[in-house]
């Protein structure tokens, strides 16, 4: 698994709480949510990084 990084991350309130209620339908923190769709997206778009590491 790759190193996780902390940082700050300024969001407007509505969009915060869409994303709150997001993640509790999937049963997933608001981070665990964001980690999720930032993912999908990266992957949509072929730019996920390749993995250094095999699994």
């Amino acid at each position: 698994m790759s190193k996780k990084k902390a940082f700050a991350l300024r969001i407007n309130e509505d969009m915060l709480k869409t994303i709150e209620k997001w993640a509790a339908d999937e049963f997933r923190s608001t981070n665990g949510q964001l980690e999720w769709m930032l993912n999908q997206y990266l992957k949509d778009a072929k730019r996920l990084p390749k993995d250094k590491t095999p699994e």
